[in-house]
Formats: structure tokens, C-alpha cells, sequence
């Protein structure tokens, strides 16, 4: 939702894509409620066709939108939401009890339920066309995505599960899981991070039951889209549901970070939320958005089956709601297997109070790297997905330093500045220098640009 469509730019690359040798074995787990299971994540070297990828027990053809790199495949199935004590994991569990605790059914059971174990391998049917996306939306391309091929993708968001759970008859439900997507490289994105999708729907007399005189009221209209409102819904309904979203969310807020908290609502437009809105609080002087939200689309709602209800969808991060709770500085250190990282997480409860603290600060090593662009087929992050790609976590950011056009040939020149520095550990210039020697070379063999090296 606000976090999910901010996708950034990132092309194929022909060395770095996909081996046809990957084979990764395992079983995505569902449930009606919490499970804590998780998709192995051992891999083999043979596969039955060389133009085949076998991912989770299923064998996906490759064409040419496949573009998943090995670096993100060893990343599918740590599942790291599931990983008890993990500060992901935390945040999750957090959520959940305070959903389960504060939102009853009418016999006293949790009215929203939990799937934390859905495969993250979708098709582009559930991850877009479900949700309403246009074919033209920019958040569609290749450049954006990991693809498996034209059909299946690694999903960009837990939204992608949306249509089937509200088919499945489900009105109350949370969906918990890692998504991918292409991204710049600095201390807050990274290519795989974790969601959490949460969707409510209700019938008339649930919404209207507890207003005066609310006996006459509608849940649909024949009337006009406006700003405010989709041209189906009622007026009353919108602002009933948005008044129900947001305290809700406000609730959650407040329980994570305490009371006191100050929160904001920013008004946003998402293609498959409207009315829609970002939720930014304040922690420690500064306005971060920690989630989106909307008013579903009523075209999905009547698509999954659910023509008399009406109802609200949001997505939050996990990795934004744990690097603010327990000042956590680099998203890297999520998929750290340090001791010393780890064990700060483990306590008695999930509510107790953590604040990380540093291994150590690790001085950082800088590279600068400058090529000539060339003509055509060349985006900013064609180059960053190329450097995670070689540099895996290494990188701990890549700047654009200058932007430089030739007066007399039109060509166009980037410098860029790689910041080199390991999590938990010194790194030596003639280690970076090897990685960083790949990096210019890769660059001139797979984006076609010309070393100014």
C-alpha cells in the first residue's frame, strides 16, 4: 500500500539471472490461523531441463522476462517473520496479539485470522490483475519485478493474496510474509523485506449497527467517483469504513510505541485502494510513514465474491516498524546470523523493551566508478541491481555523485560512489578492490556502458 508502490527501476541482466541450475525444494505452508512453519531453503545443483527453474516443488519454464538472480533465490524460504526471537518476528507476533486481543468474534474467538506461511512465488494474475492494476502501470515491469517468467513472479507484496482469501469466504484477515522487489541500495532498502497485508469487510448491519437511526442506511448508490468516495459506495459508508481504518491503525500505533505517540494522515491515491491515506508518526522529532491504507475498490470486492460488503486494506513493513522500535540503523542486519545480533532479541515476552546495540562500527572502504551511458536501454538502477548482485551485502550504499553531458558528442556520464562496509566485521581494500574490479567489468559486459575507469 503506501510502501508498496514505490517501486524503483532495475533491467535484466544476462549473466546474473537466473541459473538454470538452481533447484530449491520445499512446500509453502497455509493456514487457517497463525502458523509458524516455514519453506525450506535448501538448494541442489541439477534440474531436469536447462531451461527450467524447479522453486518450492514446481517447475517454472524460463522465457525472456526471467530475470531472478541466484543472490535472491538463496534469500526464499529463510521465512524470517517465522524465526522465533528474530526481531521480525517480534513485531509480527506483536501485531498478532494485539489483533487477536482487541478483535473478537461474536463467540469470543479472534475475528481476523493469520497466514504467515503463503508461497511467495504468485502469478502476475494475483499480483496485479486481481488487484485492478492496468496493464500500462509502471509498477508492472520487468525492470521493477523478479519474474520466474511471463506468468509467475516472486511476489512484490502480500496484496497479491488478497482476491484469493476474500474468495475463500474470509472477512477479517492478516498475511505476513516476504516480498521482492528491485530497489535502490542504501541503509533502509533491500531487495527481499517483509509485509503485512491486513483486509476487513463488512456487511451493512456490521457497519451500521451501532449508529443512531442507522436502520436506513446504505452500503451502495448509483452515484459518481469523486475524490472522496468510489461511485458505488455511499457517502456514510466511506466515512464509516475510513473512521474504522484508521482507528484501528491508530490503536496498533499506539500499542507498539506507547501512548503519546503523534500520528498524521497524508492523503495518497493507490490504483486498488479509494479513498486511500499513508500513516506517518513521530518518533523522536521525526515524521516517518510506517504504512498505507485505503478503502478497497469495490470491483475487487464484487470479483472475490463479496458483492454485499464493503471494506479497508492496509500494508505495513516490518522492517520500517522494527529499525524505529528498536533502533535497528541497516536493514542488512535483518538477515545477520551473528550471535551477537541475535541473542539481543531473545527475552521473556515479546513486549519487552530492546534497544539494539551495535556490534561495532566498522570503518567504511569508498570506491568511485564512472563509465559513459550507452545510447539507449540504460535505467539507475540496471547498475544497482548489478552491484547488490556482485557485491551482495557488502554494499552498504551506492550514490549517484555526478551527472555529466558531453557538449560536443551528446554522451552522458555517471560517477557513482560505492560505500563498502561489512555488518560485523573489518573489510581489507584488496578484497573490496577484487569486488569492486568485478563490478566495473560486469558493468561494461552486461550494461553496455564504456569504463572511465
Amino acid at each position: 500500500m503506501a510502501m508498496l508502490w514505490k517501486f524503483m527501476r532495475v533491467a535484466k541482466y544476462s549473466k546474473t539471472a537466473l541459473s538454470s541450475k538452481v533447484k530449491v525444494r520445499g512446500i509453502p505452508t497455509h493456514s487457517r490461523h497463525s502458523s509458524s512453519k516455514s519453506v525450506p531453503s535448501d538448494f541442489a545443483a541439477t534440474s531436469p531441463c536447462s531451461n527450467t527453474v524447479e522453486l518450492l516443488g514446481k517447475s517454472y519454464p524460463q522465457d525472456d522476462y526471467s530475470n531472478v538472480t541466484d543472490k535472491i533465490l538463496s534469500k526464499v524460504g529463510k521465512n524470517l517473520h517465522n524465526r522465533k526471537h528474530h526481531p521480525l518476528w517480534l513485531i509480527k507476533e506483536q501485531v498478532k496479539e494485539h489483533f487477536y486481543k482487541h478483535y473478537l468474534g461474536r463467540r469470543g474467538t479472534p475475528l481476523f485470522s493469520v497466514y504467515d506461511g503463503l508461497s511467495p512465488v504468485v502469478t502476475v494474475q494475483q499480483n496485479f490483475d486481481s488487484l485492478l492494476i492496468p496493464q500500462n502501470h509502471a509498477s508492472r515491469r520487468k525492470e521493477d519485478n523478479y519474474y520466474l517468467n511471463r506468468d509467475h513472479m516472486l511476489r512484490a507484496h502480500t496484496s497479491a493474496h488478497q482476491w484469493d482469501l476474500i474468495h475463500s469466504g474470509l472477512d477479517a484477515f492478516l498475511a505476513v510474509g516476504d516480498v521482492y522487489r528491485r530497489d535502490t541500495i542504501d541503509n533502509t532498502h533491500y531487495p527481499v523485506f517483509h509485509q503485512m497485508e491486513g483486509v476487513r469487510l463488512f456487511s451493512c448491519h456490521e457497519l451500521f449497527s451501532s449508529i443512531k437511526d442507522g436502520e436506513g442506511l446504505q452500503l451502495f448508490e448509483q452515484g459518481h467517483r469523486t475524490a472522496h468516495k468510489q461511485e458505488c459506495h455511499t457517502m456514510e459508508a466511506v466515512r464509516l469504513v475510513e473512521f474504522n481504518l484508521k482507528q484501528v491503525l491508530t490503536k496498533l500505533m499506539t500499542h507498539i510505541f506507547g501512548d503519546g505517540l503523534q500520528v498524521r494522515w497524508v492523503d495518497c491515491y493507490f490504483p486498488f485502494t479509494h479513498p486511500s491515506f499513508e500513516m506517518e508518526i513521530n518518533f523522536q522529532g521525526e515524521w516517518m510513514e510506517v504504512l498505507g491504507c485505503g478503502v478497497m475498490e469495490q470491483q475487487l470486492v464484487n470479483s472475490a465474491g463479496a458483492q454485499d460488503k464493503i471494506g479497508w486494506a492496509f500494508g505495513l513493513g516490518l522492517e520500517r516498524l522494527a529499525m524505529i522500535l528498536y533502533d535497528i540503523p541497516d536493514i542488512r542486519l535483518f538477515w545477520s546470523e551473528d550471535e551477537r545480533f541475535l541473542k539481543q532479541f531473545i527475552g521473556p515476552h515479546i513486549w519487552q523493551k530492546i534497544k539494539f546495540q551495535p556490534l561495532s562500527r566498522y570503518p567504511p572502504l569508498i570506491n568511485d566508478i564512472s563509465f559513459w551511458l550507452p545510447s539507449e536501454t540504460y535505467s539507475q538502477n540496471d547498475f544497482y541491481d548489478l552491484v547488490r548482485t556482485i557485491g551482495g551485502d557488502l554494499i552498504e550504499k551506492v550514490v549517484l555523485l555526478d551527472e555529466f553531458a558531453h557538449p560536443k558528442t551528446k554522451k552522458v556520464s555517471h560517477c557513482y560512489r560505492i560505500i563498502y562496509r561489512h555488518p560485523e566485521r573489518t573489510l581489507t581494500q584488496d578484497e573490496v578492490h577484487h569486488i569492486h574490479q568485478a563490478i566495473e567489468e560486469s558493468a561494461v559486459r552486461e550494461l553496455g556502458v564504456e569504463g572511465r575507469f
